[in-house]
């Protein structure tokens, strides 16, 4: 359930903190007083477009913050899985737009907006003014029949998905034998070359690195020996200062001193250390020299194996290992071209086989689907009979595909007859723009039933539609308030008398500044606003009377 909206320096909204309540929230108001700013507010928070021409004038940042309760065990084992830190049981999304970038945070931790998609999908739904127009989409109308069976579909759906991928797979491979026999022959002779190229080097994993190394040494010796032959100059010379000789001179010197203070002692200690440390270099610089030489022949032979390595690396591979992995898909082509005919045959069998599995995948679907249908068509009639259709009739016609798709082979329209005598006919081809959103809303209380999400927007919906059939709307939004938070922008008194918690959103001007801003109405506010509703500019007390008495028949609604 959505606890509570924060919005702070968006468009016209300076800030506005807003409560909702379980049941029937309606939000009310003059045209262009903001109320589409809240539910563009929300749709941002939830993953929708943000940008920083939506900063209030004046200001540097704007943030939008949702609060959602979340009571289904179900919804938080799902909003865990994808990766929501839930101690309690609340979700709070923060959607920041600072400096033109937009930061968002779900319980404190950074998720990118792909992410915040699939996990508000979990939290709330959003049936905006336009959304009945996919209804004319006849490609949406699978989509809506599966999410509404989705319990007894998905299993299969999932099978028939990876079915039609292994069939893709083979219908892949099979097209990799459609060449003539000069091609295969040019093809072949190609594979065959490299493969003799990369085998007649002999690879062995590793020897880059260990050669590379070995001429690093082997080229340098020259430079090596040269500067080795210097430092050992300076520690051993025969004639004249250095190093060792002047640490032997400071030995000795220590050595006649050292009986008169204890303290000389550790001087002396280290000093001999020192003179046994230069021995031993001076023993390790003269064997590294001895054992030494530079191997012209032996540099030869590294360089020019190191070059052919690398050639093979320019052609086939950044290391060794690639090379061989690329070896491997090459000898394994070079086998298909060996044995063309044969490959070409297993290859035509195995598409046939895959065929057949996805065939019988798809119809074990639209079996299912088929039964679902029946189902869905019933209550579909039930709920549209309530929202004043009264000899309505509805269908799921399906049609096969000439061929096969991830989603299976079915294509399924909506079919209707809204008036008695009138033949059933394909949605798009009947339905008004009135008819449509109550179709819709037929629809949406159909799935609800089936879902899990709790919170459901509706972003006045009651376009085209007046008198009696607006109560009926009314009436049937406020039966789904029952077993869903429901939160309604609307224009209808009818609809707006079902409030459980009613807003009023009005534009306000001062200071050359222009706001919008959300108030709470109680029970004498709430009478006064659906005065206003129905009477305009006037309000007599008629209409306030008029006002009181749909307030008094929302309360008989069960």
């Amino acid at each position: 359930m959505l606890l509570n909206v924060n919005v702070k320096n968006l468009a016209l909204i300076k800030e506005s903190d807003v409560y909702f309540k379980d049941g029937m929230n309606i939000l009310t108001g003059e045209t262009g007083a903001g109320k589409s700013i809240i539910i563009g507010s929300i749709n941002m928070a939830l993953g929708g477009k943000m940008n920083k021409e939506m900063i209030r004038n004046g200001e540097e940042s704007a943030m939008v913050e949702l609060v959602f309760k979340v009571d289904k065990k179900n919804t938080a084992e799902k909003l865990k899985e994808a990766g929501v830190m839930m101690d309690e049981d609340e979700v709070i999304i923060n959607r920041k737009i600072v400096n033109g970038r937009s930061i968002t945070k779900v319980n404190g931790e950074t998720f990118p907006v792909n992410a915040l998609k699939n996990i508000t999908s979990l939290l709330i739904d959003i049936h905006g003014q336009h959304d009945h127009q996919s209804l004319l989409k006849t490609e949406k109308h699978l989509d809506i029949l599966d999410e509404y069976a989705k319990n007894e579909l998905s299993e299969q759906i999932i099978q028939v998905k990876d079915l039609y991928a292994k069939y893709s797979a083979a219908e892949k491979k099979l097209e990799e034998f459609d060449m003539d026999e000069e091609a295969r022959l040019r093809e072949y002779e190609f594979y065959k070359f490299e493969v003799n190229e990369i085998i007649s080097a002999n690879l062995i994993e590793g020897e880059d690195k260990a050669i590379e190394e070995k001429f690093k040494k082997i080229s340098n010796m020259k430079k090596i020996l040269e500067s080795l032959s210097a430092v050992h100059n300076l520690m051993d010379e025969n004639a004249g200062n250095n190093i060792r000789n002047m640490i032997s001179e400071a030995v000795n010197e220590m050595s006649g001193i050292i009986q008169y203070d204890d303290v000389l002692e550790n001087i002396y200690s280290q000093l001999s250390n020192i003179e046994a440390l230069c021995n031993d270099v001076s023993r390790d610089i003269s064997s590294y020299a001895d054992m030494a030489e530079f191997d012209g022949e032996k540099a030869k032979e590294l360089e020019e194996r190191l070059d052919l390595i690398n050639h093979l690396k320019q052609k086939y591979g950044k290391t060794i290992d690639d090379i061989n992995e690329y070896l491997k898909e090459k000898q394994e082509k070079l086998e298909v071209l060996e044995n063309y005919s044969v490959k070409k045959e297993e290859a035509e069998k195995n598409l046939e086989k895959c065929r057949k599995e996805l065939n019988k995948g798809c119809e074990n679907l639209s079996n299912l689907r088929k039964t679902a249908a029946k189902s869905f068509s019933d209550k579909v009639v039930e709920v549209l009979k309530d929202l004043n259709f009264l000899q309505v009739k509805f269908d799921v016609e399906f049609k096969r595909l000439s061929g096969y798709t991830a989603k299976g082979y079915d294509a399924v329209e909506f079919m209707i007859s809204t008036n008695p005598g009138e033949p059933i006919l394909p949605l798009a081809k009947i339905a008004s723009g009135g008819e449509l959103s109550r179709i819709m809303l037929g629809i949406k209380t159909i799935m609800a039933d089936a879902d899990d999400i709790d919170t459901l927007i509706f972003d006045e919906i009651d376009t085209g539609i007046s008198g009696r059939t607006a109560q009926k709307v009314a009436e049937q939004m406020k039966i789904l308030s029952r077993t869903h938070q429901i939160i309604c922008i609307t224009h209808l008194p009818q609809i707006a008398s079902m409030a459980d918690n009613h807003l009023k959103i009005e534009k306000k001007s001062e200071d050359d500044s222009t706001s919008t801003e959300i108030f709470v109405l109680n029970e004498e506010e709430s009478v006064e606003e659906l005065a206003r509703m129905l009477g305009g500019a006037k309000i007599t007390e008629a209409v306030l009377e008029n006002a009181r008495e749909m307030k008094k028949l929302a309360l008989t609604i069960k």
